[in-house]
């Protein structure tokens, strides 16, 4: 394909990106399918939403939820009971009405006045809340990243399948309208042929965790049932709450964290599935911090066309240049670099040519963020459950994306190359890393089949 001029790349215009004014005013309303007032919605066309999992995020969902018209709140569960009583004051500070709490989750399960689950507790939990959700008839509103394992991802497609349910992702891009023009972009071909994507995720203000004691379980927690399935550990505190993405035993590191956004972008556009994967990465910010997983990781994952660099780092700074957290995609006529405040095009054929000002010459105007397309994100899956239509991060979609950070896991805790064989699911002729594809629950839990 021949390459464009800056002339040419300045031609071509975005479309007009959502007012990030227009879905301002806090708890407003989400605009939907349903317009009229709570009063005036038929019983018929309301969603009654049950809480699991109470923490940052899974209140920042629900609060989301309760923005919707015909959504009514049921029921929110938690492991500690302070996070159940911050679930209820959302409620009721939102709707004026008082709902239900427990610990544990499967008494929500049980209730038959629930259409829909928020699964918003630590990763480990996010396989079996979801699967048993949909045995009970739930749909599924799940954060991301999807699943502490492959396997687990693929027990969970296999559930929503099998019970006919609904299950959204929390990768909340697929529903921002600056990303989806950026991946139009890229798929139109006017970058030429691309080679080569990168996506990252840059913490500096992240600082260390230092090395506490184990100490007694605070008061109002149940922290047998926080474990679940993982290993029985004694209780620490920055093993606990948001703390638990940086253990092997319940999460994957910044490179599920983050990787299940950036590197979902990536494979969105490119529409390519991994062949292998390999690593580097360590402690080396804070090597006496009690964290396990990687604080500097590079994966490079090998897709079919191209490769995908993942870089991630915690508590260093970067140049003012970079983005904390995006993906860019290199082709023959430019690069297009995307984060959550936009995207912009740079042209290679306008390369500076003095090595002092090697920068590249913007080719297309940053294209500004959309909105606040979290709120979008659940409006899509409320209005998924209402169509019995696929949402826009179908839970297939999360599980392939979450499989590529994944592997570059398995590969950096293996320091090796590992192959993937995506049509079977496997890591062909290689038993330790294949193990490292599922993981040991611990009795009497077990992952449904």
């Amino acid at each position: 394909m021949a390459k464009l001029t800056r002339r040419e790349f300045l031609g071509r215009s975005a479309a007009a990106s959502v007012s990030a004014s227009a879905l301002a005013g806090g708890l407003a309303p989400i605009a939907g399918t349903a317009q009229a007032s709570r009063k005036g919605i038929a019983p018929s066309d309301r969603l009654r939403v049950a809480l699991i999992g109470s923490g940052g995020q899974g209140q920042a969902d629900f609060s989301a939820f309760l923005r919707i018209p015909e959504v009514d709140p049921v029921a929110a569960a938690d492991v500690d009971d302070a996070r159940i009583a911050e679930g209820i004051k959302l409620a009721s500070a939102a709707r004026g009405k008082s709902i239900d709490g427990t610990r544990d989750f499967r008494r929500i399960l049980e209730r038959k006045d629930v259409d829909a689950v928020i699964v918003g507790t630590p990763d480990h939990w996010h396989a079996l809340a979801t699967i048993l959700a949909c045995q009970a008839g739930k749909d599924v509103y799940v954060e991301k990243p999807l699943a502490t394992s492959i396997e687990e991802g693929r027990a969970m497609v296999a559930a929503a399948r099998r019970y006919g349910r609904v299950v959204q992702v929390g990768t909340q891009q697929r529903s921002a309208k600056h990303f989806g023009d950026a991946v139009a972009f890229v798929q139109s071909g006017k970058l030429g042929r691309i080679r080569m994507a990168r996506a990252w995720a840059y913490l500096d203000w992240k600082t260390a965790l230092g090395r506490p004691a184990d100490c007694p379980v605070p008061s109002g927690v149940d922290y047998d049932m926080w474990l679940g399935p993982a290993p029985r550990r004694p209780f620490n505190p920055m093993r606990f709450h948001h703390n638990f993405r940086w253990f092997w035993d319940y999460s994957g590191g910044l490179a599920t964290d983050w990787g299940a956004h950036m590197i979902d972008v990536v494979m969105w556009a490119m529409r390519e599935e991994p062949k292998g994967a390999m690593a580097v990465g360590g402690n080396y910010g804070f090597p006496d911090d009690i964290r396990e997983t990687p604080d500097t990781q590079q994966s490079v994952i090998e897709f079919p066309s191209f490769s995908l660099v993942w870089e991630h780092m915690i508590g260093c700074g970067v140049g003012p240049w970079q983005r904390e957290h995006g993906c860019e995609f290199h082709g023959e006529n430019g690069i297009l670099i995307v984060d959550r405040g936009g995207w912009e095009v740079y042209s290679e054929t306008d390369q500076v040519k003095q090595p002092q000002r090697a920068f590249r010459m913007m080719a297309m105007p940053r294209q500004g963020s959309s909105g606040d397309y979290h709120a979008a994100h659940i409006r899509d899956f409320v209005d998924a459950v209402k169509t019995r239509k696929p949402p826009v991060a179908e839970v297939e979609i999360g599980h392939k994306s979450v499989t590529a950070c994944h592997l570059g896991n398995i590969a950096v805790r293996l320091k090796r190359y590992v192959a993937w064989d995506a049509a079977n699911e496997r890591i062909p002729g290689d038993a330790e890393a294949q193990a490292l594809v599922g993981r040991t629950y611990r009795p009497p839990w077990a992952l449904p089949k």
